[in-house]
C-alpha cells in the first residue's frame, strides 16, 4: 500500500469470527485481515463495475459489442506499439 488510509468498520460478531477463522485455516497472519478485506473490496468493486456494464450493453447486439472492443484494443496497441501494419 503506497499511502493506507485507517477505516473503522464494524461488523457482526459472526463475520468477525467467520472471517478470522477462515483466515487462520489458511495460514493468514494477523496483520492480514486489512489486506483479505482490501482484495474483497476491491474484488466486489470489480463485480458490480462488470454487471453494470453487462446490464447496460444488454440489448446491444454482440457483434457491434465485439466491433468496439477490437476498435478498442487496436487503438491501444498502436499507442502502446506503434502501428504494425
Amino acid at each position: 500500500m503506497d499511502d493506507p488510509v485507517r477505516w473503522t468498520i464494524k461488523v457482526s460478531k459472526e463475520t468477525d469470527i467467520a472471517v478470522r477463522s477462515f483466515l487462520a485455516q489458511r495460514g493468514y497472519k494477523k496483520g492480514d485481515l486489512a489486506k483479505f478485506i482490501e482484495d474483497a473490496v476491491r474484488w466486489r468493486v470489480f463485480d458490480q463495475t462488470v454487471q453494470d456494464v453487462r446490464a447496460r450493453n444488454a440489448d446491444v447486439p454482440t457483434g457491434e459489442l465485439e466491433e468496439a472492443v477490437e476498435e478498442a484494443l487496436a487503438e491501444v496497441r498502436a499507442e502502446r506499439f506503434g502501428s504494425r501494419s
